[in-house]
C-alpha cells in the first residue's frame, strides 16, 4: 500500500514543477531595492561628458569609490563616451541615475561581444534616466551579435527605469544567468519600466534563465539586422529555466521579427494589455513554449498572424484580445474579412489551448473557442 502512495506524492510533485505557481500580485511590490547613502558626482572623478573624452575610467572610478553599502552615481547632462569593452561594472546596493540629457555611448569597437553597463552577481542595484547609444551605425567588425545596452547576469533585486536603449550591435537589454562559484545563479526580480528600446540588431530585450521578470510600461522597437530580430525574446535554451515573467503594458511595433517570441524550458509567463503593431513576424510567437497567458492585448498589422503557438506549445490561454488586420505580408492592412488564421493560427502539434472571447478581423470568428 505504501509504493502507490509514494508514486501518487512524486505525481504531484513533478506536476508542481511543470506549472509552478506564484505568489499573487508579485510584480507590485517587488524588487525593493536597499540602496546605500552616499552620492557620488561623476564629474569629480575626471568625466567631461564633451562627447570626444573617453569617460570610462573616470565613471567606473565614481562608482568603485562608494563604501561596501553602496549609493548613487550621478551623471550630469552630457555626452559620455564609454569603451564597452570593459564596460561600467554596478555594485550591490548602487543606484546609476543619469540626468535626462545625460548619454553614454560606446565608442566603435570591433568587438562581436560588448556590454555598456553590466550588472554582474549584484543585489540591489537601480539604473535610472538617460540615454545609451550603441556603435552600430560605426562599428568596426561584422561579426558577433553580443553587444548589449544593459546586462543583467546572476543578480536580483533589479530595477531599470525611464531609459532610452538604441543601435547597439546585439541587444539593448539582456537578463540571464551565469554560474558563481559553480552555482548556477538565476537573476531573479528585474523589473524594466519606463524603458524604450530601439534600433538594435538583435533584439529589444532577451530573458534567458530568470525569474520574477517584469516589464512593463516599456517600448520594443524597430528591431532590425540579425535574426531573430524581435522586440522581447524569451529563449532559456539548455542555459536553465525561465518563470514566472510578466509583460504588461508595453508597446512591440515595426520590428522586423515577431514582437514577442518564446522557447522552450518556459513557465508561467503572462503577456497582459500590451499593443503589438506593425511587426514584420508574429505579435507573440510561441516555439514550444508551454504554460503562456495572452490576455487584453491589441495587435493590429503584423506581418503574420497576431498569435501562434507552434511546435510542441501546451497550456496556453488566450482571452480578450483584439487581433484584427494581421497578415499584412499576404491581405489588405485594413479590410475586414479573411480566415481565423489571419490572426490566429495553431502548429500541428499544440495542445491544451483555451481560446475565448477575443476579437477578429472577421466578425464571424469572436464567438470562436477552443
Amino acid at each position: 500500500m505504501k509504493k502507490p502512495l509514494m508514486l501518487a506524492f512524486a505525481a504531484l510533485a513533478l506536476s508542481a514543477v511543470a506549472a509552478p505557481a506564484s505568489a499573487a500580485n508579485w510584480w507590485n511590490p517587488k524588487p525593493h531595492t536597499v540602496i546605500g547613502a552616499a552620492y557620488v558626482d561623476v564629474h569629480k572623478f575626471g568625466a567631461l561628458g564633451n562627447g570626444v573624452h573617453n569617460d570610462t575610467a573616470a565613471i567606473q572610478a565614481a562608482v568603485d569609490s562608494l563604501p561596501a553599502t553602496g549609493g548613487t552615481v550621478f551623471i550630469p547632462a552630457g555626452h559620455y563616451m564609454v569603451n564597452a569593452t570593459k564596460s561600467i561594472k554596478l555594485r550591490s546596493h548602487t543606484r546609476l541615475k543619469l540626468d535626462p540629457a545625460a548619454t553614454l555611448e560606446v565608442i566603435p569597437t570591433s568587438a562581436g561581444r560588448y556590454m555598456l553597463i553590466q550588472v554582474y552577481n549584484a543585489t540591489d542595484v537601480r539604473v535610472v534616466g538617460g540615454n545609451l547609444i550603441g556603435d552600430r551605425a560605426r562599428h568596426k567588425g561584422t561579426t558577433g551579435e553580443w553587444g548589449y545596452g544593459i546586462n543583467v547576469t546572476a543578480s536580483n533585486n533589479v530595477v531599470l527605469k525611464n531609459v532610452k536603449i538604441s543601435n547597439f550591435w546585439g541587444d539593448g537589454i539582456w537578463i540571464g544567468a551565469k554560474d558563481v562559484k559553480r552555482v548556477h545563479v538565476r537573476s531573479d526580480y528585474v523589473t524594466v519600466n519606463g524603458v524604450v528600446s530601439s534600433n538594435n540588431r538583435r533584439q529589444g530585450l532577451s530573458i534567458g534563465p530568470a525569474q520574477h521578470v517584469y516589464i512593463v510600461n516599456s517600448t520594443f522597437q524597430n528591431t532590425n539586422g540579425t535574426a531573430p530580430e524581435a522586440g522581447i525574446d524569451i529563449e532559456p535554451m539548455s542555459e536553465g529555466n525561465t518563470n514566472t515573467i510578466r509583460l504588461e503594458n508595453n508597446t512591440f511595433a515595426g520590428n522586423n521579427g515577431n514582437g514577442i517570441e518564446m522557447h522552450a524550458h518556459i513557465s508561467d509567463i503572462a503577456i497582459v494589455g500590451n499593443t503589438m503593431k506593425g511587426n514584420r513576424g508574429f505579435g507573440v510567437l510561441g516555439v514550444s513554449a508551454p504554460f503562456v497567458t495572452v490576455t487584453g492585448n491589441t495587435m493590429t498589422g503584423n506581418g503574420l498572424a497576431g498569435v501562434r503557438p507552434s511546435g510542441k506549445s501546451h497550456d496556453w490561454s488566450i482571452t480578450g484580445n483584439t487581433l484584427k488586420y494581421n497578415s499584412t505580408r499576404y491581405m489588405s492592412a485594413t479590410r475586414d474579412g479573411g480566415s481565423l488564421s489571419r490572426d490566429l493560427q495553431f502548429g500541428a502539434n499544440v495542445y491544451s489551448i483555451k481560446v475565448s472571447n477575443n476579437i477578429f478581423s472577421n466578425a464571424k470568428y469572436n464567438t470562436y473557442t477552443r
